[in-house]
């Protein structure tokens, strides 16, 4: 019986090591660096042997396919952050996310105090209309309280089937009593584009890069046009906590500012999978002045984006790094079994740059300015150079991330300040120059002086220690 059982285990095993070697083309032929087939029938049967003594000896049985989707993923993480194998349902949830609609309430939440927080209800939704507001804390659905569940866990009980009910009871500042607001869900449109007129600035903001962004974004745009008129002076192209999306969609974005020239290079393991991506002719923007905001959310679709409108001079820009993934993910489905994502090029700017694990470089540096609180602790910038097992840079030149806060308020928001008097034409390079040596100079007299004050409670201290 288990001489049966182990042969079958080596076999799934086995299967998925091959689909995984047709994926990345190592099958191709016999060369002196591809493994012998005994070797891979000798890890096969170490596999196999240890999966048998688990199965036999844990202390608790365990779960078989528990164990092989384990170790399916576990195979697939150690070769870098990104790769992962997605079970049926996470395979389903990015599936959700990058249609950019749900069957859903309509609310932005966040997890505070382990209750649910509305951050805002979005507009035109079923939360809105049924008057959600902006701080509500949801304690329960359907009477079952949420304490205990994670964020992720509480979104996907309020998401669900078109035209099915659902009750939130909520607290809500100023009400004595906790509110039941019954709710019928309806299908959710994510909008990853917004936009405003910021005096005689056209303001658009990609958040992230769904199968919906690149046509939100010319409506978008269509729209402050058609407002704004002649008044127009340019646009600033907000990509700041982008953390990407499609590649296809970046694509798209890129080729809408752009009239002619490469888009992105991807290269794969294999000179022939070398890919080249044209800008078509068309700018949406009619050639008018063009910022473009990064920082250290700025990630893969939107570090695109961003390369190119700099490498062909069509955009300035400002802010700080971003977080250096130069790397491109494949969704290769299996079926039933949910799917692999697989990283399976690199991405390079237009001028042949690698940002991996570098990140894009403004144009213009201008760092964000942190409230009190924040700039008293000690914040380490994360990039993709930060991250375990990260692939690495093909020159060996690497470089950490930046800051990635951004205010709620436009009016604190030093670098949105910035850009929009960059776009009219009263500001320049040599005044964000200025504004970084002012703030590194007021950092300095900070530190200066929370080192004397350190110094004083120490003297205060050995002085009471004396006595």
């Amino acid at each position: 019986m288990r001489k049966s059982q182990f042969a079958l285990w080596a076999f799934l095993v086995f299967a998925v090591l091959a689909a995984g070697a047709a994926v990345l083309n190592v099958s191709r032929g016999h060369t002196a660096n591809a493994p012998a087939s005994s070797q891979i029938y000798r890890h096969l049967d170490l596999f196999g042997d240890v999966l048998e003594r688990v199965r036999t000896d844990y202390v608790e049985e365990p779960e078989d396919s528990k164990l092989i989707e384990s170790a399916i993923n576990g195979m697939l993480s150690a070769l870098d952050p990104h790769s992962a194998y997605l079970s049926p349902k996470h395979f389903q949830d990015m599936q959700v996310q990058t249609r950019g609609e749900f069957g859903g309430l309509g609310i932005e939440v966040t997890m505070e105090n382990g209750v649910v927080k509305v951050v805002a209800p979005i507009e035109d939704t079923p939360a809105a209309k049924a008057g959600m507001m902006t701080g509500d804390l949801i304690t329960h659905l359907d009477d079952e309280q949420i304490f205990g569940l994670t964020l992720q866990e509480a979104v996907e009980k309020m998401r669900g089937p078109v035209n099915t009910p659902i009750v939130l009871t909520i607290v809500r500042k100023d009400e004595e009593e906790p509110l039941e607001i019954k709710i019928v869900r309806d299908v959710i449109r994510i909008n990853p584009v917004k936009s405003r007129a910021e005096g005689e600035v056209a303001y658009v903001r990609i958040t992230t890069f769904n199968e919906k962004t690149h046509a939100n974004l010319k409506t978008a745009v269509k729209k402050l046009q058609r407002e704004m008129g002649s008044k127009l002076a340019g646009y600033v192209i907000d990509l700041r906590n982008n953390p990407g999306g499609l590649l296809d969609q970046a694509i798209a974005v890129s080729d809408a500012f752009l009239d002619k020239g490469a888009i992105v290079l991807t290269r794969g393991r294999n000179l022939e999978e070398t890919q080249r991506s044209n800008a078509r002719d068309g700018d949406i923007t009619k050639g008018k002045k063009i910022a473009v905001l990064i920082n250290g959310g700025s990630a893969s679709a939107s570090e695109i984006v961003a390369g190119a409108l700099q490498d062909h001079g069509r955009g300035t820009v400002i802010g700080t790094r971003s977080f250096g993934k130069g790397s491109v993910q494949t969704i290769i489905p299996l079926g039933s079994n949910g799917a692999i994502r697989l990283t399976t090029a690199r991405y390079y700017t237009p001028s042949g740059r690698s940002i991996q694990a570098k990140g894009i470089d403004p144009g213009i540096k201008l760092e964000q300015e942190l409230p009190d609180e924040l700039r008293k602790k000690t914040l380490k910038p994360r990039g993709e150079a930060n991250l375990r097992g990260h692939l690495k840079s093909k020159d060996g030149d690497e470089e950490t991330g930046s800051s990635s806060y951004v205010p709620a308020e436009p009016e604190k928001d030093t670098q949105l300040q910035f850009a929009l008097k960059f776009v009219m034409g009263t500001a320049t390079a040599a005044d964000a120059k200025k504004m970084a040596e002012a703030a590194a100079l007021r950092d300095k007299a900070e530190v200066e002086e929370l080192e004397k004050k350190a110094e004083a409670d120490a003297d205060k201290k050995t002085k009471a220690e004396a006595n």
